[in-house]
Parts: C-alpha cells; sequence; structure tokens
C-alpha cells in the first residue's frame, strides 16, 4: 500500500535491499541473518524470515543478469551489437515482486534475454541510487532497453499483463529507434508521421508514461499530448487510439488540482469501450487502476450520466474480478475498482453487503491459492489495499499480520499495519508499527527511507515527543554512509522530505533546539564528503530546505 501508483500492482512505477540485493526469480534463495540487533529484534517478534540473499549464481532463473559495473555492461552490448535491458527494483516491492513472478520466469522471456544484455539494479546494491540519477528513474521497477550504443530506446510497461510486455519489448528490439523520435514524429504534420508503423503507434501506447520522468515532456503534458496522439493516430488502428485515449483520460484525471469536468462526448466514448470485452481485456490496466478518478473527472456527481457509467464500468469489472486468465493481483485490483466506484458518490457510506462480500470473497480466495513467495508479497499488497479501500480495516490488520511469518520482507507489511492503525485513530499503535519496520528494514537505501518515514509520522502523531522524535532522526542520520553515492535519488529524496517536515515542526523553543541539534548531526556526516563533491551541499541542504532552495 505504500508504493507508488500501482497500475495493476505492475506499476514501473506503478514505490531496496543491498545487505541483501534482491534475489533472482523464480524462487527466493535461502535467507540471511538480519544487519543489526533491531532487526534481529524485529524478525524474531514476527517468526518472519529476513530478506532473501542474492548470492547464488546469475543464471539460477535462467537470465544471465549482469550486476555491479554497469559500465561494463553497456561496453559488452556495443562489442556484441546487443541492446542493453536495464531492470531497477527492491526486495520489497509488490509491483517488482509481480514482475519476477509473472514475467522473468516466463520461458518466452528467458529466451529473448540472450539477444539483450540484462542488467539487474537492486536500489541497495552499491552506487545503485547513483545509478537512479544518471538513467533519470525512481519508481519500483522501472524497465528500460537502450541501443547498442546506449541510447534509450523505450520504457517498458509493466501495467501491461506478459503477454502485452513481450509484444512491446520485441517491437522495440526489432525497431531499436528511441521512443523521443516516435513521439515527434507522431507529434509533427511531416513526412515522418505518415511514415509511422502501427507497431510505432502502439509503442507510444504502451509506453510506461507513469515512470518517463518527464524524460519525453513535462509532467503537466501528458495528458493533452496523449489526447493529441489518440486524434492523430490513424483512422485503421482503433485499439492504439482507444488505449491512448483512456491513457489521456487517467493523466487528465490524476493532474495535481483536477476537477471534476463533464465531457459527454468522452463518456460516450467510454461506454462503447466498456461494452466490449476484448477492448476491456486489452486495457484493464487502465480501467481498473483509474476507475474511480476517471469515472469523477467525467461526469458530474449524481448525474444520470455517472449513475450510467459506473453501473457500466461495474458490470465491466465483474468480468474482470471472474476473468482467470488475469493474475490474482490484477483481479484484486478490479475489485478495489469496484470499491472506487461505489464511493463515488457515497464517499462516507457503508459500503452494500454484496460488495464487501465480494471483496472479502476475492481476498480469500487470492490468499488461499497464493503460495509463492514473489506471488504473495503482490498479492497480500493487493489484497490490503482491497480491504482497507472497502472499510474492512479488521479484516486487513488480521491478513496483514498473518503476512508477517510468510513474507521475504515483513518490514513491507508493518508499514500497511501501521496505515490501517492510522486509520482507526490509533496513534500509538501506529507508531509502534512504524518503529518495528524501520527495526526490521533492510539494506541501506531501505532503511534511509523507513527511518525517514518514521520520523515524519512521528512529527505528525506525536509532535510533543521532541526527545523521541531527535532520537529517530539522529538514528537515521548516525547511519548514513559519508560517501557521495548516498545523496543521490530516492536517499536524497527522502531525507529532503524529512527536512521539510522538521522544519514546519519545530515551531516550540524545544522542537527549535532538537532540530538545531539535528542538523548539527547532519553537518558532521556532510563534512565528511570531499569538498569539491556536488554532494556536499546536496547533503548540507537535505535538512534546510530553505538553503536548499537557495
Amino acid at each position: 500500500m505504500t508504493n507508488l501508483p500501482r497500475l495493476s500492482v505492475l506499476a514501473l512505477t506503478f514505490a531496496l535491499a543491498a545487505c541483501p540485493q534482491t534475489p533472482e526469480p523464480p524462487k527466493p534463495r535461502a535467507a540471511t541473518a538480519p544487519a543489526d540487533a533491531a532487526q534481529v529484534t524485529a524478525a524474531s517478534a514476527t517468526g518472519a524470515a529476513p530478506a532473501s540473499s542474492a548470492t547464488a549464481s546469475a543464471h539460477a532463473d535462467g537470465i544471465a543478469w549482469r550486476k555491479g559495473d554497469v559500465d561494463a555492461a553497456f561496453v559488452a552490448a556495443k562489442a556484441d551489437h546487443k541492446p542493453l535491458f536495464l531492470y531497477w527494483g527492491a526486495v520489497w516491492c509488490p509491483p517488482c515482486n509481480q514482475v519476477k513472478a509473472t514475467l522473468f520466469n516466463r520461458q518466452d522471456f528467458i529466451e529473448r534475454s540472450r539477444f539483450f544484455v540484462p542488467v539487474y539494479i537492486d536500489g541497495d546494491s552499491p552506487s545503485a541510487q547513483k545509478l537512479g540519477t544518471r538513467f533519470n528513474v525512481s519508481g519500483y521497477p522501472t524497465m528500460i532497453l537502450f541501443t547498442p550504443d546506449g541510447r534509450e530506446i523505450v520504457r517498458l510497461p509493466g501495467e501491461a499483463d506478459p503477454e502485452q510486455y513481450m509484444q512491446v519489448l520485441t517491437m522495440g528490439m526489432n525497431g531499436a529507434r528511441p521512443v523521443k523520435d516516435t513521439l515527434a514524429a507522431a507529434l509533427s504534420a511531416s513526412r515522418a508521421h505518415a511514415e509511422l508503423s502501427p507497431d510505432d503507434w502502439r509503442m507510444l501506447a504502451y509506453y510506461s508514461w507513469i515512470t518517463d520522468e518527464q524524460q519525453l515532456i513535462p509532467e503537466k503534458s501528458v495528458a493533452p499530448t496523449l489526447k493529441r496522439l489518440a486524434q492523430a493516430c490513424p483512422a485503421d488502428q482503433k485499439d492504439t487510439a482507444v488505449r491512448l485515449e483512456l491513457k489521456a483520460l487517467a493523466a487528465a484525471a490524476m493532474a495535481k488540482d483536477a476537477k471534476a469536468s463533464p465531457d459527454a462526448a468522452a463518456t460516450a466514448r467510454l461506454l462503447a469501450v466498456l461494452a466490449d470485452s476484448r477492448l476491456v481485456r486489452e486495457n484493464f490496466d487502465t480501467l481498473t487502476e483509474y476507475a474511480g478518478k476517471i469515472a469523477g473527472f467525467v461526469t458530474a456527481p449524481k448525474s444520470p450520466e455517472r449513475v450510467r457509467l459506473t453501473a457500466s464500468w461495474t458490470a465491466a469489472l465483474d468480468r474482470l474480478v471472474a476473468d482467470t486468465s488475469l493474475w490474482t493481483a490484477d483481479r484484486l485490483v478490479a475489485v478495489s475498482a469496484e470499491v472506487a466506484l461505489a464511493r463515488l458518490d457515497a464517499k462516507d457510506a457503508p459500503l452494500p453487503a454484496a460488495l464487501q462480500k465480494s471483496v472479502r470473497d476475492a481476498v480469500a480466495r487470492a490468499d488461499r491459492e497464493t503460495a509463492d513467495p514473489y506471488a504473495r508479497q503482490a498479492v497480500i499488497d493487493a489484497a490490503a489495499d482491497a480491504l482497507v479501500e472497502a472499510g474492512l480495516l479488521d479484516d486487513a490488520d488480521t491478513l496483514l499480520k498473518a503476512e508477517l511469518k510468510r513474507s521475504h520482507s515483513p518490514y513491507y507489511f508493518m508499514v500497511d499495519l501501521a496505515e490501517v492503525a492510522k486509520k482507526r485513530g490509533d496513534k500509538a499503535g501506529a507508531l509502534d508499527w512504524y518503529a518495528q519496520s524501520y527495526a526490521a528494514a533492510q539494506g541501506p537505501a531501505t532503511r534511509v527511507q523507513w527511518g525517514t518515514r518514521y520520523v515524519n509520522a512521528l512529527v505528525e502523531l506525536a509532535p510533543q515527543d521532541a526527545a523521541r522524535i531527535e532520537h529517530a532522526a539522529g538514528s537515521v542520520i548516525g547511519e548514513l554512509e559519508p560517501v557521495p553515492d548516498t545523496f543521490y535519488d530516492r536517499n536524497l529524496r527522502s531525507l529532503e522530505r524529512m527536512g521539510k517536515k522538521l522544519t514546519a515542526w519545530s515551531k516550540e523553543p524545544a522542537q527549535r533546539a532538537a532540530l538545531v541539534r539535528i542538523r548539527a548531526q547532519m553537518s558532521g556526516v556532510c563534512a565528511k564528503l570531499p569538498a569539491a563533491d556536488p554532494t556536499r551541499a546536496k547533503c548540507g541542504g537535505a535538512l534546510r530546505p530553505q538553503a536548499a532552495k537557495a
């Protein structure tokens, strides 16, 4: 529940462990010992095994993953005239685990991997966060295909199902044309536009816009650009145009400060899509992840148009929930979408008993039928989401506590338990789970993220406890390795968020004094960085929002 938007739980995102590193699929290796005493305590308390080790052979899953020296991998790709496939993920991340359970163990993917250089970057491995900045990746998982000479071809769509993913991967390898060039041609009125192939248009429709990180266009331009592409798509490629329009609607509905904008034409086109089982199946990712957002965006509250649209959408979702060709977690996201639609005009009203039963039944089935550890990390996350969205907090609590003993990364679900407690109004219980999650977290980047989250929760839920906040912040800072590679990407953003929270919190004398000491401790870490290295300034500004902005 704490990831980036799921996009059918596979968000490339739709969201860290070098010590140990992420295990290779399809089966986790033997567990290693936790990194410190706090982790031993937390793991013992839950009865859970620590995160899995990645010391197994790189060929354990049939894929010759390269780790460590990324530059050497690019040199090899160029020498061998092969594309390079880069995976960036984390051991705890549910969408990453879904990729392992549904894609990396497929024979066709394994066979295809022999024709590219596969590079595996775990978010906690040495220099991983610096590499994240280099490749402009942030959300886990992100998958990118590069040309042999190192130009980015496409960011691959984890939101699509494995068959669609393989089609896009094959198109990218066959065409080897950077999607940036394809986008420019598609938006132009030149001859290049007319020369685009159906595969070029499909590549744009299946591009992972959610992990683009403004590589192609600014975030604010995504929705209008996708709308232009849908309108410019050739008339004989209606299915591709449909996907582009759905992506455009989703981007518009999710935009900052988006407000309902009744659109009769868009509503009519949505109704046509929802009536077509084939199109619903092909676009299940967008239709499940953004059901409530899109329906609420294109129709007015309590209007006849909204009633009709949500009824049609719910019927389509019913078919997806029953579709056994969809992966379990994706069917759970469809259940959550039904809840979102039911709450559109009745946010605080109890859900109908029949829908509550559907949620419980879907969760019970998923829990019962999913045994693979990778699959469970994604499935239980989706199941907990569905229960929480349905207001079934006791059920979610029970499910998550049971999973602590089975998960290879129980600290992820401890954060979910904290969120459930917070929804109940149990501040002490929430903080206890946040503390446990931090104690159990493994891997340097993971511990930065989990530790700063704990500090931020303390600021929100126990602002009066300056001593506890100072101790927690000091613990996070004390673990920072004083080397430049520490202060990049997710690490730096986590520290900056903590800095903003602490700065806003420090209103009273005791709070201000605590912040002075916290910043002094951070300054001691920053002083150990090379004076000429740009990360020294980034480190120094992380807990000083005004200084960082200046």
